[in-house]
């Protein structure tokens, strides 16, 4: 496999970053150690997406370009959504995937 070893840099954009802290404070409300891990699982999936990101499935929806977006579950009910654009993966966005997200795209 030509990708073996290799290794991508990745990037979390300031709204995925945003996104993740309102999750977590709304969490928070119910349960600190909740929302804490909530942010570990993501450090954890982000950092996963150094090596073979395309591991992941295609976001489908009617609103987004075919073969753009990745997406990645974490916490069972949250999707990292990304791509990957040469050697860099770029975070854009946290969802809950309970909400419409279509808004987001």
């Amino acid at each position: 496999m030509d990708n073996e070893g290799k290794l991508y840099k990745v990037i979390i954009s300031d709204e995925a970053a945003q996104m993740l802290v309102s999750h977590s404070r709304f969490l928070t409300q119910v349960s600190e150690t909740a929302a804490l891990q909530l942010i570990a699982e993501f450090n954890k999936k982000a950092k996963s997406l150094e090596r073979f990101p395309e591991r992941n499935p295609w976001l489908f929806d009617l609103l987004v370009p075919s073969g753009k977006y990745r997406r990645l579950l974490m916490a069972k009910r949250y999707l990292l959504v990304y791509q990957v654009k040469e050697s860099t993966v770029y975070v854009d966005a946290v969802v809950d995937c309970r909400q419409d997200y279509g808004w987001l795209l």
